[in-house]
Order: C-alpha cells, then structure tokens, then sequence
C-alpha cells in the first residue's frame, strides 16, 4: 500500500463533546490523501466507542486506544507511529476548514526551505458561535516569527499546524517538561534548524470554553512558557539548555541552580507574574499567590493597581484586598 502524503495526529481525553465533530471536520478535507491517527489516551467517556464507530466506517481512520499517559506522551507516539512525511496536528474540540490540508501541502511544496507552516483561526465558542477575537494575529514569514520570538508574542496556533515530521524528530519531538506549553517549547527549538510560517487564512475554528486545558490550567501554561523561553536564550546566546532532558520543570526558587547563575528565579518570577495579572482562572488559583509573592519581593507593579480592580470583577474581593495591601506597604 502506498504511503500517505499526510498523517494527522489527534490526541483525545475524555473529549466525546465535540470529537464527531473534529474528525468529521478532518473526513471532509478537499485534501484526502491522509491517514487520521487518533489515539484515545485513556478516556472515561465514550470517547473510544466514538473513534472505534468511524474507524470501522473509514479505513483511513487508525484508531489507538490505551491507558492515561498524558498528552506530550500522545504526541510523541503518534510521531512515531506517522507513515507519511508531513504531520498535521489537530484537536478534538477544534473544526478545520474544508480547505485547510490542501492549503498547507501547497504551501511546503512550494517553500520547501519551510519545515513548519500554521494558518491564522477563527474564535469559537462552546456551541459553535462566533466569537469576537482580540489580539494581532499570528506571523506570516520566518522573519516576522523571529521578530515575534523576541518580543514574547504568539507563534503558530498549535492544533492549526503541518510540518515535516523528520524535522521534528530531528529536534527531539516534543519535550516531556513543558506540559501545556509543549508547542511552544517545540516551535521555539525548530526556529534554530528550519523555517516557519503561517497562511493568512482562517483555517481553524478554535474553540474557547471554560473546560478547555488552556483555560484550566493557565498558571502551569505561564511558568513553562517562561522557562521555554529561558531555555531559548540559552540556547541564542551559545550556551547549554539545561531544560533538554527534563522530565519536569524545576520550582521558580530552583532556576538559579538550573542555569547555573543567580538571579534567573527572580527575572522568571516577575515576567510570570505579570504575564498572569491577565488570567480569571491563574489569578484564582496558584497563580495568585505568585503574583503577590512577586509584589512583596519589591518586583514591578506595572498596572498591578488595575489587577486589583479585575480581582474585583473577577468576584474575588477578599484577594483583591489582599494584593491592594501588598501594594500600598510596598
């Protein structure tokens, strides 16, 4: 049988809501020549029985289904698991546009220096309904994601991304560490050995609800963004990553040790902190406490005064009172 020319890769826990959904999204490419890998990563719904209806219905369909070992553990076996050359990501609660494979195997076939190509998404909501975006959108060129690196900005939407798979393996795939920011951590390792882009087309519906992995667990997502981005630094400026063979990212207080020189734990801290002012969710869990710990260590206050404001619409009075206190006796 001959190979595909793509494999798209989806990982799916406990996601039966929307999972007919995405893969019918994947079947009703004008694209087909592709094989969709979906691996069931130990859900508790019925997410396998869905999977095993269209498998048994497509045979282009390779259903996995197995125990619980995590996403980046997914991922990662599903690169290896790849028959074609060009992997495509996708999630389970997200849609893809009918035209989206085809834009994107046009676009590598035609830049072939380009090992990582996005597409610009389109805002859902949790039944589908549009939703007003905010922000700018993600870079176009190789050199505006350079750009884009350096000032901390968005990268590639990661369920909306193709690349080559053996540039991928070649980096390693994804690194176990950065759980939740494991996109980033891989675009930011490929930005050194290949170029990467995006299609200025919306070629994703991304779906943004409260139950969504980005929305629950935004302190983690922010301290490892941090550290990938430490860890990328390290790595422009020709010294060793020392995050390349972690199984986990250290505490914030343990980064000196980690980089091997002092003052690395309190520049995290304050780039963590300020980055989570903005999270209903970070500023209502662990997050919280980074910011306040950040404030009473003299840290900046760059419209932190505003933060307490947003505590209280956030319907957190008593932390607002709190980071206030913090802020009048620093």
């Amino acid at each position: 049988m001959p190979k595909p020319a793509i494999s798209v890769a989806m990982s799916v826990y406990n996601g039966e809501r929307f999972l007919a959904l995405a893969m019918e999204s994947v079947l009703a490419q004008s694209f087909t020549d592709f094989e969709l890998l979906v691996l069931d990563d130990g859900s508790s719904d019925g997410s396998a029985d869905i999977i095993r209806h269209y498998a048994a219905a497509n045979s282009r369909i390779r259903p996995i289904i197995r125990e619980n070992r995590g996403l980046i553990a997914s991922l990662n076996e599903l690169l290896s698991l790849a028959e074609a050359p060009l992997v495509a990501r996708m999630d389970a609660d997200d849609i893809c546009r009918p035209e989206r494979f085809a834009r994107q195997v046009a676009f590598l076939a035609e830049h072939p220096d380009y090992g990582v190509v996005g597409s610009w998404s389109e805002d859902i909501g949790e039944h589908g309904e549009a939703l007003i975006r905010s922000g700018a959108d993600h870079p176009l060129t190789h050199e505006e994601m350079l750009v884009a690196i350096e000032h901390g900005e968005q990268l590639i939407c990661h369920p909306a991304v193709m690349y080559r798979r053996e540039v991928v393996l070649a980096v390693g795939g994804y690194h176990a560490a950065f759980r939740h920011c494991e996109d980033l951590d891989l675009w930011l390792r490929l930005s050194s050995v290949t170029r990467m882009g995006n299609i200025p087309e919306r070629l994703l519906r991304y779906r943004r609800y409260p139950d969504q992995v980005s929305a629950r667990h935004s302190t983690e997502q922010q301290i490892g963004s941090v550290i990938a981005r430490l860890a990328w630094e390290e790595r422009r400026d020709g010294r060793p990553d020392p995050t390349e063979h972690l199984s986990r990212l250290p505490a914030i207080d343990e980064l000196d040790d980690l980089f091997g020189r002092p003052g690395v734990s309190n520049a995290a801290r304050e780039r963590i902190a300020l980055g989570l002012r903005w999270s209903p969710a970070a500023m209502r869990d662990r997050g919280f406490d980074i910011l306040l710990d950040h404030v009473r260590g003299g840290g900046r206050r760059d419209g932190l005064w505003r933060t307490v404001a947003r505590l209280m619409r956030f319907g957190e009075p008593v932390r607002a009172l709190r980071l206030a206190a913090a802020l009048a006796r620093n």
